[in-house]
């Protein structure tokens, strides 16, 4: 008989990241702290009201390891709602929730103090069975591997950075299969992880991240025999980094916009499916897009022709930036002065729900360059070679210098008159 076992897979929403937002009035909260919430109870609603068996969380559940009290109130009240579903919550410890600090608990460390049964916080590498409504699941989970914790040894005291980053990547895969190689075959299993894939891509404000300082992992070390399925956390975008192979190496994405880098991204959750019967094991995935903020980037490039603040104002009317997180960049013509009206550019985002910024970004004039003169040039050269750098005409360039042999004759005259009158006076 075929077992079914069905969970959705989320991480990075990042709680207390509040940009391009105010203190909505009603709940005394930052709207980009509601947004973020709203994302996250949509999914659990689903979760709910389709009694899944298990609720994976891949980390970075806050924007820091301190998040305020008010932050964590909202984080735990959505959880604590799958746990009175009777849904197992897996949750593993990202960068952003760890202090970086030894003896410090990290921001989720709750999840592992409270009592409350059906939570299973991952903050070191390990294996468990999960018994679920429709039988059991194997999860391993593997946090951010922790630098300072290898540093800390005394052996890797003279190792370089790049040395000590290899050495936590080769040290998790060996992790990894000595879990996975304990697994029973004939169970879904699954990993999750906070980690980064190589040939994963980086996006907004995970940019930023450099590949030289974060512990590296191929899809193949990652889905290894018995795995059916990888649920990872880290990068905002969502992707399968294994679409060809059996077991999916997924990244959820965050559920909410984070910056404007990801204002092009859909955001979601994954609804994932393995099934298991005499035959093997199949996984089956899916995204599912939820209805997030919009951040529109409105992109004006300036004539020189017309009202440059019509111009911005008629590209906005273009966009429905009705409660979105709107940022105007408009380009002025090289040479021009900045005459755009910010008041009555604002004025026009009125139905947005918080105007990011109206950035002016001058054109450079293109500079031309100096033609090449000697000391050793005569009058005539040095005039012709500056007419040619300006690209003038040879009929104006014959002209200035007829021009200019006339001014050269005069001043010779006149210098002539000069020294006569003076030889006269002596």
């Amino acid at each position: 008989m075929n077992k079914r076992i069905r969970f959705f897979h989320t991480a990075d929403i990042h709680f207390g990241v509040e940009n391009y937002g105010r203190i909505d009035p009603q709940t005394g909260i930052h709207t980009r702290l509601l947004d973020f919430e709203k994302a996250l109870s949509l999914c659990i609603d689903r979760a709910i009201a389709e009694q899944i068996d298990l609720f994976v969380f891949a980390g970075d559940a806050y924007k820091t390891a301190y998040p305020t009290p008010t932050q964590q109130k909202l984080l735990m009240n959505q959880l604590f709602r799958l746990q009175e579903a009777d849904i197992a919550v897996v949750i593993v410890v990202g960068n952003h929730d760890h202090p970086l600090s030894f003896g410090r608990a990290h921001a989720l460390d709750v999840f592992g103090t409270i009592r409350h049964k059906g939570f299973y916080l991952f903050s070191k590498p390990q294996a468990v069975c999960i018994e679920t409504k429709n039988g059991p699941i194997n999860v391993i989970g593997v946090p951010w591997p922790m630098r300072h914790n290898v540093v800390a040894h005394d052996i890797h005291q003279l190792k370089t950075a790049a040395e000590i980053t290899d050495y936590l990547s080769s040290r998790v895969c060996q992790i990894i299969q000595q879990l996975a190689a304990g697994l029973d075959k004939a169970v879904p299993a699954i990993l999750v992880g906070h980690l980064t894939v190589a040939n994963g891509i980086f996006s907004g404000s995970e940019r930023r991240a450099v590949y030289g300082t974060d512990p590296l992992f191929m899809p193949s070390q990652l889905a290894v025999d018995p795995i059916d399925y990888v649920a990872l956390g880290h990068l905002h975008r969502h992707q399968n980094l294994n679409p060809s192979g059996r077991c999916p190496v997924v990244y959820a994405g965050s559920p909410e916009r984070v910056d404007f880098g990801e204002r092009k991204e859909p955001k979601g959750y994954c609804d994932v499916i393995i099934e298991a019967g005499p035959s093997g094991k199949k996984t089956e995935y899916s995204f599912v897009e939820l209805p997030v903020r919009p951040m529109i980037q409105i992109d004006v490039t300036l004539t020189p022709e017309g009202s440059a603040t019509e111009q911005v104002i008629e590209a906005i009317q273009r966009y429905s930036i009705k409660d979105a997180i709107v940022k105007v960049v408009y380009q002025v013509p090289a040479g021009q002065r900045d005459m755009v009206d910010c008041a009555k550019v604002q004025r026009a985002c009125q139905l947005a729900h918080y105007v990011a910024g109206i950035v002016p970004v001058h054109e450079m004039a293109t500079r031309v360059q100096r033609a090449a003169v000697t000391t050793q040039m005569s009058g005539d050269q040095l005039l012709k070679t500056y007419f040619e750098g300006k690209k003038m005409p040879h009929a104006d360039q014959d002209r200035l210098l007829a021009l200019a042999h006339e001014i050269c004759c005069e001043q010779e005259k006149s210098e002539e008159q000069a020294g006569g009158d003076e030889a006269h006076d002596e």
